[in-house]
């Protein structure tokens, strides 16, 4: 296995990212790891940035398009268990890797009827905590698994019995009357606009103010805020997350750590930042995002602070509420 099969996960049926993009950041990988290897580096100290030792969600195959061809002793050392943070040159070309193969995907939009799924699992303590969720695409219905328990008598209340809503359709209630409230369906739609290349993308997702902003946040801050929230939407279109994972690559101090677990114990890369002090946002020490290393689809994030531990257990588009993909 070389390290491009292993950042990726390749599978044989999955569509192949352009030969002539994944080119230059290949290169540099394969050079990354050549000059780790090399023999006489053996008995030097390890330097503090280095593609050995200790990073989101969704993509492939390996073609003879996409693998390099390594030398014996550099496959042994990619192959090797364990975390491995990538180097800041190896960290941006992996996150060009993940978004060259993602904007590949479908970016099929659910009818109106169907239903977007998600379980999730919150940390509490450090005991698990699942729940299930179903949001019908035109924001007419809801429903969630265990229930909410209703205010007064809860003598007959069932959690284990399928709580379902449905309500008027409130899109345009919402842009008549002002409200920042989205259903699913406008929300990607509205994500469907921005522009591909990811700094305009950024640059318009600051101008929507979706997440407001906090006095004395840094651009970087701020950026990786953004990129943070906008992840935890089930449904995002192609370019958008190529675009989410180029701009994750352009904020300073972001390292690619592959051989990870998320909070689930499901193998992943992680994707994170470090605070040596709090933020003005209240954020400090090491935050991290968890994509699939097959299909860099994402799986959760961890915070050093412990204010958040969360995973996406399952997610996909039914046809009802409490079907499961």
């Amino acid at each position: 296995m070389n390290e491009l099969s292993e950042l990726r996960g390749l599978r044989a049926d999955a569509p192949l990212p352009d030969a002539d993009r994944l080119a230059a950041p290949r290169a540099r990988l394969t050079a990354a790891f050549r000059q780790e290897t090399r023999p006489e580096r053996a008995a030097l100290p390890r330097r503090r940035m280095i593609l050995v030792g200790a990073a989101t969600a969704v993509a492939l195959a390996v073609t003879a398009g996409v693998v390099t061809t390594l030398p014996e002793n550099s496959t042994r050392a990619s192959a090797r268990k364990g975390p491995q943070v990538l180097s800041a040159g190896a960290s941006a070309d992996a996150l060009e890797l993940a978004a060259a193969t993602v904007e590949k995907h479908d970016g099929t939009e659910p009818g109106p009827k169907q239903w977007v799924y998600e379980k999730s699992t919150v940390f509490v303590q450090g005991k698990p905590q699942s729940s299930e969720e179903w949001t019908r695409w035109d924001g007419t219905g809801h429903a969630n698994l265990p229930g909410i328990p209703p205010a007064g008598d809860v003598s007959d209340f069932d959690p284990d019995e399928l709580q379902v809503w449905y309500g008027p359709n409130q899109e345009e209630k919402w842009k008549k009357e002002g409200y920042d409230d989205r259903s699913q369906r406008q929300f990607y739609r509205f994500l469907a606009t921005l522009p591909s290349d990811s700094d305009r993308m950024m640059k318009r997702i600051r101008e929507e103010h979706a997440i407001g902003s906090i006095k004395g946040e840094t651009r970087a801050q701020r950026d990786w805020r953004e990129v943070d929230v906008l992840y935890r939407s089930v449904l995002i279109p192609p370019n958008v997350r190529a675009g989410l994972f180029r701009a994750l690559a352009k904020i300073p101090g972001t390292r690619v750590t592959t051989g990870v677990k998320d909070p689930l114990g499901r193998a992943a890369i992680g994707v994170s930042v470090t605070y040596a002090e709090r933020t003005p946002s209240g954020w400090q020490g090491k935050q991290e995002i968890f994509f699939d290393p097959e299909s860099y689809a994402y799986l959760g994030e961890t915070r050093d602070d412990g204010e958040m531990v969360s995973a996406r257990a399952a997610w996909g588009v039914v046809n009802k509420p409490g079907a499961r993909p």
